[in-house]
């Protein structure tokens, strides 16, 4: 068990995808692959379009994850040529989220050295969403996860969600902060249940994800440019 800092905050909850690795990067490659497949179909703009509604639309059946992800290729492509994609493209769909599945496990820049520097100090829990087994075996193949005292995969990240958690880890609001790549999973409900949230941008967004900052000011937020910078924010914050 980790020393329990002599601050406020005692436990750090961590983001994954795109706060400690990269992951957004695969989604918009893919992306670009597919495009290409069917660009004798349609504008590379309205593919984009209509995968995107697609994902939105199929979000309370299929979640979040890369065989989501497969799935709405799947269905945006049978959709985009009326059923006439030949089985040779689907094919080649599939493969698309077999590579996703197989990538390996790129770390952000400062990942490994402040998760170790911090896990001296404080608790700390690994919340990420998505699809169980994929989230798993990204935590087991990172070389972070003996780090972290708890690992949470969820079906998403609201202002609910969190409190299940910080209540079944016997967690204060006030004495948790999440650090994440999002505003609307890793900021917004966190700030709404009293905890403290530290926004780290990626510099890809998916478009589901963006929302407005919290106002200059707002109490228990922060922004930092990059993860490295965490540890002397954290200084700042204790009494």
């Amino acid at each position: 068990m980790a020393l329990v800092s002599s601050g406020i905050v005692n436990t750090i909850g961590f983001d994954a995808d795109d706060t400690l690795w990269h992951t957004e990067i695969l989604y918009t490659r893919a992306q670009d692959r597919f495009k290409e497949l069917l660009r004798h179909y349609h504008s590379p703009e309205w593919i984009e379009e209509r995968l995107y509604q697609t994902e939105i639309a199929n979000l309370p059946h299929f979640g979040y994850g890369i065989k989501a992800f497969a799935l709405n290729m799947i269905e945006t492509a049978i959709a985009l040529t009326e059923g006439q994609i030949a089985g040779q493209e689907l094919q080649a769909v599939v493969n698309l989220a077999r590579e996703m599945l197989a990538a390996d496990v790129q770390l952000l820049e400062h990942a490994v050295e402040t998760v170790a520097q911090l896990a001296t100090e404080y608790d700390l829990m690994l919340i990420t969403k998505g699809d169980l087994y994929e989230q798993e075996s990204k935590v087991a193949r990172s070389g972070l996860a003996h780090h972290f005292r708890h690992v949470e995969v969820v079906t998403d990240k609201t202002r609910d969600r969190y409190q299940q958690l910080l209540a079944r880890h016997q967690i204060e609001p006030a004495q948790f902060l999440m650090v994440g790549n999002s505003i609307r999973s890793d900021v917004l409900p966190v700030l709404a249940l009293g905890g403290c949230a530290v926004y780290i941008p990626y510099h890809l967004t998916w478009a589901h994800e963006v929302a407005a900052p919290p106002p200059a000011g707002h109490p228990g937020y922060y922004q930092l440019e990059h993860l490295g910078l965490l540890p002397d924010l954290l200084r700042t914050m204790k009494p």
